[in-house]
Order: structure tokens, then sequence, then C-alpha cells
């Protein structure tokens, strides 16, 4: 069984976890610190809410999103600036879809989130609000990518195209 549960990505001069937007989530751990103020929280597991990104950009009053990762073969996001602009997206969404089933008139990736070229618009806003200049172009690469299937050891997983998006916003390199 691969990873579940959500990474928490903010700018704040204190501890994300401190955050009134993030009251009563349990079992945040920091994950790590990157230049800039930006932190990066974990919540592993399947029952936790994470909260509103849009209520902790405003609190920040720095962009802010959440990747929750889904058994280590996509991750939805959720991204949102302070003035309360929110967007959401995909990684991984081949395995996304299978993950949704849709079809048979049910709802399905597209319905959910954001194609990749929209995506990658929205995010290079996201990173310009945040001071970054960034290229639909490179973060399009991530929002299109698929982990090597099956997943293994070996093998790239959802949570590591999490953390290249991170890398290709600007906010926290590998």
């Amino acid at each position: 069984m691969g990873h579940w549960g959500y990474f928490v990505v903010g700018r704040s001069e204190r501890p994300l976890a401190d955050s009134e937007a993030l009251a009563g989530v349990a079992g945040l751990v920091s994950r790590t610190a990157a230049p800039g103020g930006w932190q990066i929280w974990e919540c592993p597991g399947t029952e936790t809410g994470i909260g509103s990104m849009s209520a902790l950009a405003r609190e920040t009053g720095a962009p802010a999103l959440f990747g929750y990762v889904m058994d280590s073969a996509c991750v939805a996001v959720e991204a949102a600036v302070p003035s309360g602009e929110a967007w959401s997206t995909c990684l991984a969404r081949q395995a996304m879809a299978r993950r949704l089933g849709g079809g048979d008139g049910g709802l399905g990736v597209d319905d959910y989130f954001l194609e990749p070229a929209d995506a990658a618009e929205r995010a290079v806003a996201w990173a310009a609000e945040a001071g970054h200049e960034v290229t639909a172009g490179e973060l399009s690469e991530v929002l299109e990518a698929e982990p090597e299937a099956p997943v293994t050891e070996a093998g790239e997983l959802a949570e590591n195209l999490f953390f290249t998006f991170l890398d290709r916003l600007g906010v926290v390199p590998l």
C-alpha cells in the first residue's frame, strides 16, 4: 500500500500548524522549510480533512496549496491566493481517472479538476503572487506526467510529482 495523506504548503513567519485555518487538524508534522519562509507540513492518513487553502492564504497573506496523495498513485491539488481565488487540479490524471471511476454517466476527472493547460496558467499566476516567475510549459510537463506503472519502490511515486511541481513553482527546490 502506498502513501495516503496531505502535504500543506504555505509561507508564514510562524508555524502553519499554529494557524487558525488549520486549527483542529490533528497529526500535522513539519516536513521541511524552504527559503523565503515557505513551509511544508504533512498530515498522514485518509481520515482527516485539511480545511480551506483560501482561508490559509488569507490568514498568512501568501499563496497556499495542498496536495492530497492517494495511495502514492495520484494527487489532488488545491491552491489559493490571499484574494480568495482558488483552483484545483490533479497530478497523475490517468490514475486519478481510474480512482474516480467516471464512465456510465458518472463524474470523471475533467468534472473535478482543471485540465493541465488551464491548471498551468493558474499555477503561473499563483507563482507570480508568490514572487516567482515560472512558465506554463514547465508546469504542464508535471501536470501531464504519469508515475511509472506499476508503482514500485524503484518507480516514480505520485508524491514525487507533487514535489517536482513545488520545485517548478519556485517554492521548494528539489
